[in-house]
């Protein structure tokens, strides 16, 4: 009985043996992005196009991503609401006005690549329309070229 007890306590104190502090690698490295992205309506799926645009993203720690689509309000609203659990973020995006657009956003971040969906109300509308992203690092970027192509 003894023998047991000692060998259960050996075994506890083993597996919660501090491990040495390691700098985690950020979710989303910084660099020059090759994004693939389609506007989504619904019931009409079939007809959405693939885009694909190079984007510059700085080290993350930013709350968001742009919504790459054309003709879209987004570019001054405000992200909001933002919730990163590991690999997985998600926020909303409010414009000022009233009935502005609004969108929700969930990506899923690794260091080289990521995945996203946002979901889009443009104003007084009652139709959601999502844009899918897909993205990969290309390598560094040059921070004095646009942004977009």
């Amino acid at each position: 009985m003894h023998l047991r007890l000692i060998s259960s306590l050996l075994l506890l104190s083993a597996s919660g043996m501090p491990v040495a502090a390691e700098e985690p690698a950020p979710f989303l490295q910084g660099g020059s992005y090759e994004v693939a992205y389609r506007l989504e309506l619904p019931h009409v799926e079939r007809w959405a196009i693939d885009k694909t645009t190079t984007i510059c993203v700085s080290e993350w720690k930013g709350p968001a991503m742009p919504v790459l689509s054309d003709n879209n309000p987004f570019g001054q609203c405000a992200a909001i609401n933002i919730q990163q659990d590991g690999p997985s973020l998600n926020y909303d995006i409010r414009c000022s006005g009233r009935d502005a657009a609004k969108a929700h956003a969930t990506y899923t971040l690794s260091s080289g690549d990521f995945k996203g969906r946002i979901a889009m109300v443009m104003g007084a509308k009652n139709m959601t329309m999502t844009e899918v992203q897909t993205g990969r690092r290309l390598g560094s970027c040059d921070l004095t070229r646009a942004s977009r192509d």
